[in-house]
């Protein structure tokens, strides 16, 4: 596909339900490592839908060019619209380095896609033990102490409220499509608390022991930076996180277990069946 004006494919069917024809749901969805690419063509048909058009485009912010994937869609005669955003922006999950992308360019992009809400796919190790490999739950809470500041006001004195970082709504369906998926039931832990890192490097042992003793159930490199992002902007966020890996020194069976990327990649990509029904349940 070629790349087209982002004007014309952001602004065609802007969210208006008392319009004929209008789309009852835009929502932006971004991967990572958890989730490289967007191929809807086979799950949509699960779910009795098809792709109506898919447009490649370049968003242009202040902060710098973004691609993203757009999406027209019908569910049982009702149509959405879908924006993907790659956040290291790449389909092979070997873009942009963790520690380099572009938070603020990224999340004004898909804030000009005039999108109702952001739902965030991560890639995490675990710490807590009731959230080992293959689980996938939701961030209820973060805790960035790498000292690098993300905000849209480096020039003027706002303060923003992250006393509740996440959507709560969003996370309410979230929580129970999750559990109905992988059959869990209503005492199984569903929110956790996500650790940033700074990256590239995985975590040490004792770091990661450090980080449970702080309130740490899961660590990754990105996540957090879009929320505070996203909650500036004033958009609906939410992030599912999938348990890849477990953290250093956490592994029950090799404490010593050295991390790859490559490894960590392949489970997390094992494991987007629950992430489509996430997906999909927001679609409505």
């Amino acid at each position: 596909m070629n790349w087209i004006s982002a004007s014309k494919i952001l602004n065609r069917r802007r969210l208006d339900k008392s319009s004929p024809g209008a789309a009852t749901m835009r929502l932006g969805v971004i991967g990572g490592t958890g989730l490289i690419n967007m191929d809807l063509t086979k799950r949509i048909a699960d779910v009795g839908g098809e792709v109506i058009r898919t447009d490649d485009v370049h968003v242009d912010t202040p902060f710098g060019s973004v691609p993203v994937r757009c999406f027209s869609l019908e569910i049982q005669g009702v149509s959405h619209e879908l924006i993907f955003l790659q956040r290291h922006h790449s389909n092979t999950g070997h873009g942009c380095p963790p520690h380099m992308i572009n938070h603020k360019a990224n999340m004004t992009a898909i804030s000009q896609s005039n999108v109702d809400a952001v739902l965030s796919v991560c890639s995490v190790g675990a710490i807590a033990s009731t959230f080992a490999p293959g689980k996938v739950a939701l961030a209820q809470q973060y805790i960035d102490f790498t000292g690098v500041a993300t905000t849209f006001h480096d020039d003027e004195s706002t303060f923003t409220s992250v006393t509740v970082p996440f959507d709560e709504g969003m996370n309410s369906v979230l929580e129970s499509v999750l559990r109905e998926v992988q059959n869990f039931e209503d005492d199984e832990t569903m929110g956790y608390t996500y650790w940033l890192t700074q990256g590239p490097q995985f975590e040490t042992v004792a770091e990661v022991d450090a980080i449970e003793r702080l309130g740490g159930d899961m660590v990754g490199m990105t996540m957090p930076r879009e929320a505070k992002l996203a909650r500036e902007l004033t958009m609906a966020y939410a992030a599912v996180c999938i348990s890849s890996n477990w953290a250093a020194g956490r592994d029950p069976a090799d404490a010593g277990k050295a991390l790859n990327h490559e490894d960590v990649s392949a489970q997390a990509n094992d494991r987007l069946e629950p992430v489509w029904a996430c997906i999909f349940a927001m679609l409505g």
